[in-house]
């Protein structure tokens, strides 16, 4: 398994949370999505790393910005 954290721009609520978890969720090999609103980071667990244009892709289909590390 591999945790890899994100920084998510734009969230403000629970609905937004609720959101970014079900895409990313739905990225083949995800395991587990916490998202703290406060922080705006995004902790995923998956089987192999993911591909940072999936992570992205996904966030940008919620909705919401992924920022660069």
């Amino acid at each position: 398994m591999t945790t890899a954290t994100y920084q998510v721009k734009g969230m403000t609520c629970g609905h937004c949370v609720n959101s970014v978890s079900t895409e990313i969720s739905g990225i083949t090999g995800v395991r587990d999505v916490q998202v703290d609103l406060a922080s705006g980071q995004v902790t995923v667990t998956s089987e192999a790393p993911l591909d940072p244009a999936a992570v992205r892709a996904a966030v940008d289909e919620a909705g919401y910005d992924l920022v660069d590390a």
